[in-house]
């Protein structure tokens, strides 16, 4: 068993179920860079900081907070982590995903995942919204290398990692909002650098419309912990060789921002119906 496994996570919940008054979620939710403005919405029972659960290292990203939120969202009691853990910052994959672990130990059966991403299809701008359809893991590691985790499917079928009903509903939301909701496929590659120009131009050839950093170990561990995943990607900047300006950290932030109110508005109407 890893050091980040189900075993391990299950002490983790155990820590800190009193505090989120021991509901079982409906859905949890991983906020990625600049989007954790959704964490505001929620009425929260506890907001608690990840140097506060065991096993969690201390966020270390402009953008992420770094907290694990419990509480009501839509009339549905859910838990939120604003931030996540990323490989770049040097943890191993196992430990990108071990939230998941926790909050499904938590009673969670529905994973909500969140990023920011490049925009390697051209027809698509910054702002855009994306339901991911289907991802490329090309970060070359895998969270579930090691010894079988009590609990685990040893072999997770990964021909449909993004439960389609959830996309459907997805659809149903946002076209009830009059919000436009893109539909593609993420690269997530390790970081931190971002992409050249030749690369992006690689992901465009492999079938790539979103790329970045995070997101596909906690997706592979869900489905091996049998949790249906629903996906979603601000597109906040094109990818490098698709427009004239450098990319930066700041800029991602600047425009999930301003593309704040649409993602509040699409999660929360989504769990409202699950």
């Amino acid at each position: 068993m890893t050091t980040f496994g189900s075993v391990r996570a299950r002490q983790s919940a155990d820590a800190i179920r009193g505090r989120l008054g021991g509901a079982a979620p409906s859905a949890a939710i991983i906020l990625g860079s600049g989007l954790g403005g959704l964490a505001d919405q929620i009425d929260a029972t506890a907001r608690i900081p990840f140097a506060d659960i065991p096993g969690f290292p201390t966020a270390t990203v402009v953008g992420h907070a770094g907290a694990l939120i419990g509480g009501t969202l839509a009339g549905k009691f859910v838990v939120a982590l604003a931030g996540r853990f990323h490989m770049y910052e040097g943890h191993d994959a196992a430990l990108a995903a071990f939230p998941v672990r926790v909050m499904h130990a938590l009673g969670a059966q529905t994973l909500i995942v969140t990023n920011a991403a490049g925009g390697v299809n051209r027809l698509w701008q910054p702002g855009d919204l994306m339901l991911i359809r289907d991802h490329i893991n090309l970060m070359f590691r895998n969270p579930l290398i090691g010894a079988l985790e009590p609990g685990d499917l040893r072999f997770p079928d990964m021909s449909a990692p993004y439960d389609s009903a959830l996309g459907e509903l997805a659809r149903q939301v946002a076209m009830g909002q009059g919000i436009v909701l893109r539909e593609g496929v993420y690269a997530g590659g390790l970081g931190p650098a971002y992409e050249t120009a030749a690369e992006v131009r690689m992901l465009d050839f492999l079938g790539a419309d979103a790329t970045g950093m995070s997101t596909v170990p906690e997706v592979i561990v869900a489905r091996a912990i049998g949790m249906r995943v629903l996906g979603f990607s601000c597109i906040t900047n094109l990818a490098c060789g698709l427009s004239n300006s450098p990319i930066t950290h700041a800029e991602v932030l600047e425009t999930t921002a301003a593309a704040a109110a649409h993602f509040q508005k699409l999660i929360t109407g989504i769990v409202g119906k699950l």
